[in-house]
């Protein structure tokens, strides 16, 4: 299974882009599906996490900026990105955790600036 990254570029600060995430066939027992990014010299943090059950877990630095949302029926997930900061410049991966392993796309790449 491959996980097929899109939307990622250059943007302008305060400006806004779609990440989707497409996964190559059907998978089997996903619990979960989120977006993690890495920027130049750190680790790979969280952006957000929407589990099958429960709420959905958003880093703060990105709260009330970025919404996560999935097509559970076509195994796809979205990362709307809203009112971007230079600081939100990154490697984006998206990640679908089932009850057997978890998936990773190859990352796509955000950057920010003016």
């Amino acid at each position: 299974v491959q996980l097929v990254e899109s939307g990622g570029g250059l943007v302008q600060p305060g400006g806004s882009l779609l990440l989707s995430c497409a996964a190559s066939e059907s998978i089997f027992g996903i619990n979960g599906m989120g977006w993690y990014r890495q920027a130049p010299g750190k680790t790979r943090e969280l952006v957000a996490l929407d589990p099958n059950t429960g709420a959905t877990n958003y880093a703060d630095s990105v709260k009330g900026r970025f919404t996560i949302s999935r097509d559970s029926a076509k195994d796809t997930v979205y990362l709307q990105m809203n009112s971007l900061k230079p600081e939100d410049t990154a490697v984006y991966f998206c990640y679908i955790r089932t009850i057997f392993e978890n998936y990773w796309g190859q990352g796509t790449q955000v950057t920010v600036s003016s």
